[in-house]
């Protein structure tokens, strides 16, 4: 009787076996495309991840599992079982799928195992073009912390006009985050969608004293580590992550709260600067950063565009003095207003200005 392969409990644990080597593993499927070769045969080309790794995975038209794939007809995301053999393309890693099926009531799987801790948070949230915006406040008391910081913050605070409290909100070694919407920037049309611009959610830090309140539809209540950890599991599902002026704030802040907090980061959204995938950066796209045109606001690009401009009664520098007060509804409002005008560029930009981009 032949022994059965080895399972595979983390992805990222074929690195360390030999190419050829046949096991079993659960996990996502993250993408999937089918394709022809040049002789007419068919195939897939599909990515596969759990909690630890991504890995690329071509299905060949001879194989099982390529008429089991077609007759499965998975979504992205679905979890799988796979028999894959370890091997490797172009001298990065890569598994060949000879059987896949979708999980059974028998299946002995960790959800946190394929998915990562605090998955749940996020479960029915995930989109395919994920635009995203924050909002920061400071997170320490300058009463609290050793004086090297104090006098750090104070020389910061000089480049300011003295704003000790704008410095710490810039800061992620100082500040903390407190709001982060998000949204689907190619909404399908259903139920939940508001209007053509699609549904808005905003992940908040509560003021201290309001983290037993009730908060309106669309506004969810978590710690700091929390929403870090729901970011990166949104990030990762994604297709296409979208902000303006992401790469030059949200992203690195979120980066350094991740590690401050323990929460891994588990994207790459800062590499290849100039990049238009999986960050595409809607301030560098309209040429900032580059010695172009000079930095413009979101709501100068929203009127230069005819879009509506997300700014109300509420501006920035506001956001510190709000969450003081507790009014972190304020912030929310502020916050997903942010994120449907830079949805609404994106797809200004996707219809007039990205098809035509030689790396789109």
């Amino acid at each position: 009787m032949t022994a059965a392969p080895p399972h595979l409990e983390r992805l990222a644990d074929a690195h360390e076996l030999g190419l050829g080597q046949t096991v079993t593993a659960y996990a996502a499927v993250r993408s999937l495309r089918h394709g022809h070769s040049r002789t007419g045969d068919g195939y897939y080309d599909l990515v596969v991840a759990d909690a630890s790794a991504k890995l690329p995975a071509k299905v060949w038209g001879d194989s099982r599992a390529y008429g089991e794939l077609r007759r499965a007809q998975l979504s992205d995301g679905a979890v799988v079982k796979v028999l894959c053999t370890i091997g490797s393309f172009r001298d990065a890693l890569q598994l060949t799928v000879n059987r896949v099926r979708a999980l059974g009531e028998d299946d002995e799987w960790q959800p946190d195992a394929v998915f990562g801790v605090g998955w749940e948070l996020v479960e029915g949230l995930r989109c395919k073009t994920l635009v995203f915006d924050i909002e920061t406040v400071p997170g320490i008391e300058l009463s609290e912390v050793p004086d090297a910081v104090v006098k750090s913050v104070a020389r910061a605070a000089e480049r300011n006009d003295g704003d000790e409290g704008k410095v710490m909100s810039l800061s992620p070694y100082y500040g903390k985050v407190v709001s982060l919407a998000f949204g689907d920037g190619d909404p399908e049309t259903d139920a939940d969608s508001e209007g053509d611009e699609g549904a808005v959610t905003t992940l908040v830090v509560p003021p201290p004293g309001r983290e037993q309140d009730d908060y309106p539809a669309g506004v969810r209540p978590m710690t700091e580590a929390e929403l870090l950890r729901s970011f990166w599991h949104l990030a990762d599902a994604a297709e296409l992550v979208v902000s303006f002026n992401g790469r030059g704030f949200d992203v690195p802040f979120l980066v350094t709260r991740s590690l401050i907090l323990g929460v891994p980061a588990r994207v790459d959204l800062v590499s290849s600067p100039f990049s238009l995938r999986p960050h595409l950066d809607l301030y560098r796209l309209l040429g900032h950063g580059r010695g172009g045109l000079g930095g413009s606001s979101l709501d100068v690009v929203c009127w230069a565009l005819g879009i509506a401009s997300p700014k109300g009664a509420m501006d920035g520098s506001m956001v510190a003095p709000t969450y003081a007060r507790g009014d972190i509804e304020a912030i929310a409002t502020y916050n997903a207003a942010d994120v449907r005008a830079t949805a609404a560029v994106y797809r200004h930009l996707r219809e007039h200005l990205l098809p035509f981009r030689n790396d789109w």
